[in-house]
């Protein structure tokens, strides 16, 4: 049987609270995207080892002013949260909650890969829902520590009136500082079982993977830890995600561990049922290295270079917005070969700019660069990169004046102070920047150059501490931005984004 080798992680990179399953031959992966548009994005893989970006459920959740940046302080950490995917009756579901919206959302399709989908909206937040289809009924199993079910009517648009809605399970609070979440929900040869993680405050003292198992749904329940291991890693425990099985019977869990400034990153590891539990790793431990008996396939990148030359207004599946775009303010076809960029509502600050366009960033190092033309900037504009998290840096073009352009560095300490590290008198109106990402044992540093030609590389500004925060629970992006500060209507074009990974820069 042919084989092939992966090595965890399988992405250095954030694709946090991951929910895969198989239907056929073929995976499937949803994870978290939170405020970034288009959200809740679909992968698909054949071996587990390589995935590519085939989808996304919707271009917008919602449109209002917070979605749109227009209320100067965003949705982030906010918008879709940790998704349950499923397959039944020969249909896609999959379900999350949005804080910001304080609602439940069912989204369904008859094909994951290109949808449609339609949605239905519960009032109500059931926090990391975990979808069980179960003979003729479907339940949403939720919450933090005390674990609740709900019954679901049976189009899944709205909780069924007289149906199961009760508390399932008290998890422990003894030496336990974050208790039971992130649910994952199966009925496996007739028994339930309920995976969560949890944080306990004695032993390793860091996130481990525990599971719940009754022959009753409604229990009760016995309880076992199946993963708590760190790979070696700062003791950052590797939890929360599924398990599922090949189409050779052999079984698997996907789970993501912490890794500071790049995000929450995914391992696939084996799965050894011992009496009936779902043991994860090997003897106790997630190895770097898993044989898998599947077929080879080509590796399908996840952060890509693009020279924007695209036939309809439609960008690569590997770009996601900040926030809902404004589509009237943004085109690859208007100039072909560049994307193109205008500016409509003023701001102050690249965390409230719309149309600031992103990529993940990835491990152990990596960088991001473009060619930008200036000269139909307004006074007052703002362009250039952004290595974007709250604690953000910028590398870019700042017009002062009708005559002056200056390259303009910046940091921000995540307290809302915008500091300016650096500022040179820029007579050209093409400018080549890059912001190198340095991921290499947690170090999280980003640094900052220009060049005229696009060879000659010089370092500008300070190196950015990254810090992984909670308000965007999100890891570093890098991101094309532009905004206006004094009066819009001004344009920057932007010939390339070119991406390197494991890069060094001298």
């Amino acid at each position: 049987m042919q084989s092939i080798t992966l090595h965890n992680p399988i992405f250095w990179s954030d694709v946090p609270d991951v929910d895969v399953i198989r239907v056929g031959d073929a995976f499937y992966m949803v994870s978290t995207s939170m405020h970034s548009m288009p959200g809740c994005p679909i992968m698909k893989s054949v071996n587990l080892r390589d995935w590519e970006i085939i989808s996304y459920v919707y271009d917008t959740l919602e449109d209002n002013p917070a979605h749109r940046l227009q209320d100067q302080k965003g949705i982030y950490g906010q918008g879709q949260w940790a998704t349950s995917l499923r397959f039944h009756n020969d249909t896609f579901y999959l379900c999350f909650s949005s804080n910001d919206m304080q609602q439940f959302y069912v989204y369904q399709s008859k094909d994951i890969e290109n949808g449609p989908w339609t949605r239905s909206v519960i009032d109500g937040i059931y926090h990391d829902p975990a979808l069980l289809f179960d003979n003729d009924s479907v339940y949403v199993i939720y919450g933090c520590g005390d674990i609740r079910i709900t019954e679901l009517n049976a189009d899944l648009s709205d909780v069924k009136s007289d149906g199961i809605d009760q508390l399932l399970l008290k998890t422990p609070t003894e030496n336990i500082g974050l208790r039971c979440e992130g649910c994952h929900a199966y009925k496996i040869n007739g028994e339930y079982y309920l995976l969560f993680i949890e944080w306990p405050t004695d032993g390793n003292q860091r996130r481990r993977q525990v599971c719940y198992r009754s022959k009753k749904l409604l229990g009760e329940y016995q309880h076992k830890i199946i993963l708590d291991d760190d790979m070696g890693y700062h003791n950052k425990g590797i939890a929360q995600g599924a398990i599922f099985d090949t189409p050779h019977g052999d079984w698997y869990a996907m789970l993501f561990q912490d890794h500071d400034a790049v995000g929450r990153i995914p391992c696939v590891l084996p799965v050894h049922w011992q009496e009936g539990w779902p043991m994860i790793g090997e003897d106790g431990k997630a190895p770097e290295k898993v044989e898998i008996p599947l077929p080879d396939d080509q590796v399908k990148p996840l952060v890509i270079s693009d020279d924007f030359d695209y036939q309809e207004n439609k960008l690569a599946l590997n770009w996601q917005w900040n926030h809902n775009p404004n589509n009237s303010f943004w085109s690859v076809t208007e100039k072909q070969g560049v994307l193109r960029l205008k500016t409509d509502q003023l701001t102050k600050s690249v965390l409230t700019a719309s149309n600031t366009l992103t990529q993940r960033t990835e491990g152990p190092k990596c960088s991001g660069s473009i060619r930008i033309h200036t000269s139909n900037m307004k006074v007052g504009d703002h362009a250039g990169l952004v290595a974007l998290q709250n604690n953000f840096g910028t590398v870019g073009i700042y017009r002062e004046t009708n005559d002056h352009f200056y390259m303009k560095t910046t940091v921000n300490d995540g307290n809302g102070q915008e500091k300016e590290t650096m500022s040179l008198c820029c007579p050209v109106s093409e400018v080549y920047l890059k912001i190198v990402f340095d991921y290499e044992d947690s170090r999280d540093l980003a640094s900052f150059y220009y060049s005229a030609n696009g060879v000659d590389w010089r370092t500008v500004g300070e190196k950015l501490p990254m810090k992984y925060t909670l308000d965007h629970f999100m890891g570093y992006r890098v991101g094309i931005f532009y905004y206006a500060t004094e009066e819009a209507g001004g344009s920057v074009d932007v010939d390339f984004f070119q991406y390197e990974k494991g890069i060094h820069v001298h």
